[in-house]
């Protein structure tokens, strides 16, 4: 009998519940994921031994070398390794093995010696793949309670392809993703982007069949899986994409490699490291390898350490203070030459704030690289309320010829339903969205989305500022957070004041007095 969706997940948060006592429920994704894909792993390398088992039966005259040859070239694509766990007894690195033994003392270390042992038996599919495993120590997690977790996480149905499809096991990881994220604040919505603005930006970019992706901060890996999940949705083959991520923190980049996996994605490769001191993915000749589409949600206005000699700062360096700019110059060298193009989230104040930034800014735009910006609603995402915006960008002179010369803006900062702990966009507003983007227009301001394509000429007469509202007047100041109306505020008091002084000097070079107040 075929598992359904909702009970594997009902049985799946029971399970993580019992860590209740233990820990806040912002760490329970450190222990749940972990434990989900080992029994996942353990079930598949099962039942595939079955399968096996069943036609080894007529197989005669084989040694046990041989048949294990036969069993991981015909039935297994990973393996599960025998290990001693800290007994005399050698045991099966596997789920029910070491399920057996919860009642003995040191479960934890069992459980650790098992997934180090599955990591170190297949380095090219599992390497540091199960992160750090500090909870495997009885200090953070006590062995009862790690029992009483994997107790209520062997209720669920046995997790392979003859008992569950990938689709109903990779929306059990996306739930839970999800619901670790609803409950724990920011700490788990920092790895993990709402549903429809990953969908949306997709949308936006549409990858096709044998195309590569990239996200150089990838999280849980929510938006290389959409992607993937789109083509096919479009009748597309997922399977074909290249799936790139990079992932600062290693649990995280875990996360993702496991949630790939769980997807039945196998075409992937997610790396450690911080994307602006040190990319991972590279050329021989140690620049930046290209991408066709690039999708991001970095950390907003991160502090960060500005290069001092990096040819991706084109038209200038990020300040210390921000690093938004820098993900996006990123972005912009990762882009394939002839049809890269490139979606990323971030906060208005990127759309005209001073300094270097501006700088910036006006470099992208003389080299007409953005395409779009379009305004969110504000209170979408779990690790802040401010309101933010999608930034399109497309390789130098493969714009399509309508938007050559101009950026595109989109307001749609009123479009949306209010749901528990935050604002969402529902299947129309995307659709609404991703048709203002591909016409360029939108006609029916009652619909709360508002849309006009700005020629560079007009954005270089404003001092190349890209704020929504000086270009679609309906964009709500009501929707603009305080910290954007505080920049926007500052921004022109010391424009003012730099005014003030050019006319102060030259009326004094002039010999007129008296204007010194």
């Amino acid at each position: 009998m075929a598992v359904t969706q909702q009970e594997i997940e009902n049985r799946l948060w029971d399970a993580a519940d019992e860590l209740r006592v233990a820990m806040p429920e912002a760490q329970y994704s450190s222990v749940v994921f972990p434990l989900m894909f080992w029994k996942y792993l353990s079930d598949t390398w099962e039942h595939n031994h079955q399968e096996f088992l069943a036609q080894y039966e007529g197989l005669d005259g084989l040694s046990p070398e041989e048949a294990r040859e036969i069993e991981y070239r015909d039935h297994q694509s990973f393996e599960i390794p025998f290990i001693h766990a800290g007994t005399v007894q050698e045991r099966r690195a596997s789920w029910s093995s070491i399920l057996a033994t919860v009642a003995q003392h040191g479960l934890g270390q069992r459980v650790r010696a098992s997934l180090q042992a599955i990591e170190s038996a297949n380095p090219d599919k599992f390497s540091r793949l199960f992160g750090s495993m500090t909870w495997t120590s009885e200090a953070v997690l006590p062995g009862e309670v790690l029992a009483s977790v994997m107790q209520a996480m062997d209720r669920t149905p046995k997790m392979h392809e003859g008992n569950m499809s990938h689709d109903v096991l990779g929306g059990a990881y996306e739930y839970l993703l999800k619901r670790f994220s609803d409950g724990s604040g920011t700490r788990a919505g920092q790895f993990f982007t709402p549903r429809e603005v990953v969908e949306l930006i997709i949308e936006l970019l549409d990858p096709k069949n044998h195309e590569s992706v990239y996200d150089p901060t990838c999280g849980s890996g929510g938006m290389l899986i959409a992607a993937a999940n789109l083509l096919k949705a479009h009748g597309g083959r997922g399977y074909t994409l290249s799936l790139n991520g990079q992932e600062a923190v290693a649990d995280t980049a875990g996360v993702a490699r496991m949630n790939l996996f769980m997807h039945n994605l196998t075409e992937f490769k997610v790396e450690v490291g911080d994307t602006l001191r040190d990319p991972r993915f590279k050329k021989p000749d140690g620049s930046v390898k290209q991408f066709d589409v690039i999708v991001a949600n970095p950390p907003y206005s991160l502090k960060w350490k500005p290069w001092t000699n990096d040819p991706r700062a084109i038209g200038g360096v990020a300040p210390q203070s921000s690093a938004d700019w820098a993900f996006v110059q990123h972005m912009i060298a990762s882009m394939d030459s002839k049809k890269g193009r490139a979606g990323v989230v971030l906060p208005h104040g990127v759309l005209f704030r001073g300094g270097q930034e501006a700088v910036i800014r006006k470099r992208v735009l003389d080299d007409d690289l953005l395409e779009a910006v379009i305004g969110l609603p504000a209170n979408l995402f779990y690790s802040t309320s401010i309101p933010t915006s999608i930034l399109v960008f497309r390789a130098p002179g493969s714009k399509p010829p309508k938007r050559k010369d101009g950026v595109l803006f989109i307001d749609a900062s009123t479009r949306f339903t209010k749901a528990k702990n935050r604002n969402v966009l529902t299947d129309a507003d995307i659709a609404d969205v991703v048709t203002a983007f591909h016409s360029g227009s939108y006609g029916d301001r009652e619909a709360g989305l508002s849309a006009r394509f700005v020629p560079t000429t007009e954005i270089v007469a404003n001092g190349y500022d890209l704020n929504i509202g000086r270009y679609i007047k309906q964009a709500a100041a009501e929707h603009e957070d305080l910290g954007t109306l505080i920049d926007v505020y500052n921004i022109a008091r010391a424009e003012r004041q730099k005014a003030e002084q050019r006319m102060l000097a030259v009326l004094s070079a002039a010999g007129i007095e008296g204007f010194d107040e």
